[in-house]
């Protein structure tokens, strides 16, 4: 598994999702945590963003062949 950390601009860019969505979707259990970088920075390991993205498609191909 990867460890590169990927910062919200490449998240946003990644998910299409906006800033706000991405932290409502983070304190419902629904997106991947951040990782703290230091006192006033954070990132994402890019596998984990992947994966969400992969789990979403997934979900919405089962969706769609109902």
């Amino acid at each position: 598994m990867s460890n590169k950390i990927i910062r919200l601009p490449e998240v946003k860019d990644k998910t299409g999702l906006s800033t706000s969505t991405i932290y409502l979707h983070m304190t419902k259990g629904i997106f991947p945590k951040a990782i703290s970088l230091g006192e006033r920075a954070v990132g994402w390991l890019e596998a984990d963003i992947e994966q969400w993205l992969d789990d979403r498609i997934a979900a919405s191909k089962v969706a769609n062949n109902e």
